[in-house]
């Protein structure tokens, strides 16, 4: 769909409910005619919370020195793969932060394994990780890569990622500068199917740059999208206040549930295509009706935990994190409940972009 800039900034500073519901039934609407009405799942593996980076905003960065850290084995990976095929999930996510304690040789173990034991699709999405890390992995069957880009605004980009420190620097100081757009390109070019996307309502973010956000998805061409809201972890310098940010009150986008909803449509009217999630971090802000209204306003995809319960609880990357506490089976039959809720079907398959009707 044809949606100008000046457009999207009037559609995000909307208020008007009822001129926001015709947002709704139309990205809705757009949603069920180009992806249909399944809701594909993706099996959530959160391997490792250890991380080089500084990002400000992430509450398992590297400066977070008291918190305990976990890498997984391989014989946990696997086990929680065989129960992504036992729910039926078509996708498993491989999910940690930037971690070179994870080789690029255990991951191709595992996904060697994977392809060989099961028909699943592998996403990973594990940092920014050198162009040879990700070319291995495609080489030996993974299919996805997910990486956000964050924000299109490069001041604010810089301002919330600090320079590398801490643990394994060294193995990443080539790579410190990395430009995630850059890696983006990379990914597809080595064949991948390529995730990225936004926070909503990081302090610093104006309406002029979230515009420019959402028009980047649509130069991308990406295969999904993911945005949700800003989250603050009080122990992060972000969230903290230990960052000072300068910014017109009036210009700065709120992280509310509804402005993640105008996004979610606006992007879903934009990249008609694409698979977009309902997010977790909307469960955590209405824990009552957040994924189903995401998934009314344009979503067609939901990623339930896997990872194990004492794994899970310390991948804190913002608090109160919907569903830390549930079992993945307990995971899987409340969404199995919501999403019959809303008259959705669960998807079958890998749920591939231009391939899940």
């Amino acid at each position: 769909m044809d949606i100008t800039r000046t457009q999207i900034e009037k559609w995000l500073r909307e208020t008007d409910p009822v001129k926001l519901k015709a947002l709704w039934q139309l990205a809705d609407t757009v949603r069920r005619d180009c992806v249909g009405n399944a809701v594909h799942f993706r099996g959530l593996l959160e391997i490792s919370n250890y991380c080089v980076r500084c990002c400000a905003y992430c509450g398992i960065n590297v400066l977070r020195q008291n918190i305990p850290r976990y890498r997984m084995t391989a014989d946990e990976i696997m086990e929680g793969v065989h129960k992504v095929v036992a729910f039926n999930y078509g996708t498993v996510v491989m999910q940690a932060g930037e971690d070179y304690g994870i080789t690029r040789e255990f991951i191709s173990s595992i996904v060697r394994k994977i392809k060989a034991e099961t028909s699943l699709a592998i996403t990973l999405s594990l940092g920014e990780r050198p162009f040879e890390d990700l070319q291995e992995w495609k080489e030996v069957g993974a299919d996805r890569y997910l990486l956000r880009f964050e924000t299109s605004d490069k001041k604010l980009y810089q301002l919330i990622h600090p320079s590398v420190g801490g643990i394994n620097a060294e193995k990443v100081a080539t790579n410190d500068n990395r430009d995630r757009l850059v890696i983006l390109q990379e990914l597809k070019q080595l064949g991948f199917e390529v995730g990225s996307g936004v926070m909503v309502g990081i302090p610093g973010q104006t309406y002029n740059s979230l515009v420019d956000d959402i028009c980047l998805f649509r130069q991308l061409d990406l295969d999904m999208i993911g945005v949700g809201p800003y989250l603050p972890h009080p122990e992060t310098p972000l969230g903290s206040g230990e960052i000072k940010i300068d910014i017109d009150i009036q210009e700065q986008v709120p992280n509310t549930e509804l402005m993640t909803y105008k996004v979610l449509a606006i992007t879903r009217l934009i990249c008609p295509d694409a698979n977009l999630p309902s997010v977790t971090a909307l469960a955590t802000l209405n824990k009552s009706r957040g994924r189903e209204l995401g998934l009314q306003r344009g979503a067609n995809i939901v990623m339930p935990n896997v990872t194990l319960p004492q794994y899970r609880v310390q991948y804190e990357i913002y608090p109160d994190k919907a569903c830390v506490n549930e079992t993945a089976e307990q995971c899987l039959t409340c969404l199995q409940l919501r999403i019959a809720s809303i008259g959705r079907t669960i998807g079958v398959g890998k749920g591939s972009k231009c391939k899940n009707i």
